[in-house]
């Protein structure tokens, strides 16, 4: 232990200042390589996510398109059997009625999907933590 005194104290100042440097250069490579890390995986996150959306929208939007075409075409008959209309009256009555509800639907779901996004945290707080630990650590060393 005596020993280790010794040698440290033989050092030169430059000698350490060169190693604190060193030490300080390799300290923020490490911090911008842990932020580069924990930044890419919120973004995966969130890209997945992301994709999850739009493809369950594509999906969804054809068999929805589908299922639709069936209820305009119901309802279009409904409304013309029990009012005596016009079938061409009944027809695009029914196609605004369908569209509005469909809409009403579409904007809720967008809505949320938004909301969720927006309140993602892609702040980096591992990185953020050791970087105050680490200049603290620095100033220590300095001092």
């Amino acid at each position: 232990m005596a020993q280790q005194q010794v040698v440290k104290e033989e050092r030169s100042l430059g000698d350490l200042f060169s190693e604190l440097a060193s030490e300080t250069g390799t300290l923020v490579r490490q911090e911008v390589a842990l932020a580069q890390t924990e930044l890419t995986q919120k973004a995966t996150k969130v890209g997945t996510n992301v994709g999850y959306l739009v493809a369950g929208g594509a999906v969804g939007y054809t068999a929805l398109l589908v299922i639709l075409a069936a209820v305009v075409i119901g309802l279009a008959q409904l409304i013309s059997g029990l009012t005596n209309w016009h079938y061409i009256t009944s027809a695009w009555i029914s196609a605004a009625i369908v569209g509005l509800v469909v809409g009403i639907v579409a904007y809720t779901l967008i809505t949320n999907a938004l909301a969720k996004l927006r309140n993602t945290d892609l702040t980096p707080h591992q990185t953020v933590e050791t970087i105050k630990e680490d200049a603290q650590w620095l100033k220590n060393q300095v001092s």
